[in-house]
């Protein structure tokens, strides 16, 4: 399942940097065992049955972490492990048809951090296996379905300002004269509704808050050691 995350310019460096050097961990591994196992005077078939058992046991490493593998699979562990220290790593009821396909973070919720710099500039995009994948959609939509649905409730109440109406106009292909008319009618929230939606937004949970998450705890973590051979 493939997802597109914005992140910060460090966090797909340090991702990018982490990735290439574990490449060139199990490159260098690799040849240190061949060179190690193909002896002067081997034959033809015994020395391909070498590289056949050194690309199993570097294929082996791989699944057990000693090796990180490529940037997906460097992903899909921390995304993980991520779950797990949330607690999420669960089975998740299936999210009513259509509410987790939409584009960008749930309804009624801001962008994470303000893009330019220091913000959100990077993209990642990255393939998680189906069934990591789909629960990390499912936790996100499940962990975040209250506090959205009051948001709902909040915006039905007081608008969300002008900004976010000339926007969804856009979308909606809504005349913008229209949108600004709705939105100069609402009355302003007061100072105690606005820090209510503002609790309200910081229990939501998106997809991509989830994936940069383990981006950044895949980055902070050691590279692992490589077991000494008999």
């Amino acid at each position: 399942m493939k997802f597109h995350v914005a992140v910060t310019e460090h966090a797909l460096e340090a991702l990018n940097e982490y990735a290439e050097a574990e490449r060139n961990r199990e490159k260098e591994w690799i040849a240190a065992r061949r060179r190690e196992l193909l002896l002067p005077g081997m034959s033809r078939r015994a020395a391909a049955a070498v590289r056949r058992d050194v690309r199993v046991q570097a294929a082996r490493m791989r699944r057990t972490g000693e090796f990180s593998g490529n940037r997906d699979d460097i992903v899909a562990r921390a995304v993980r492990e991520e779950l797990r220290a949330r607690g999420l790593d669960r089975k998740w009821p299936k999210p009513p048809e259509g509410e987790t396909d939409a584009p960008g973070r749930p309804w009624g919720t801001p962008p994470s951090a303000p893009m330019g710099e220091g913000g959100y500039t990077g993209r990642v995009s990255v393939n998680l296996p189906y069934n990591l994948g789909d629960t990390v959609r499912r936790a996100a939509y499940w962990t975040s379905k209250a506090a959205v649905e009051a948001l709902q409730e909040w915006a039905d109440r007081w608008g969300d300002g002008v900004d976010v109406a000339l926007r969804e106009a856009e979308r909606d292909g809504i005349p913008a004269e229209l949108a600004l008319m709705v939105a100069a009618g609402r009355p302003s929230a007061p100072q105690s509704a606005l820090e209510i939606r503002d609790r309200l937004r910081a229990q939501v949970l998106t997809t991509g808050d989830l994936l940069r998450a383990a981006i950044d705890r895949a980055t902070a973590t050691d590279q692992p050691e490589i077991p000494e051979q008999a």
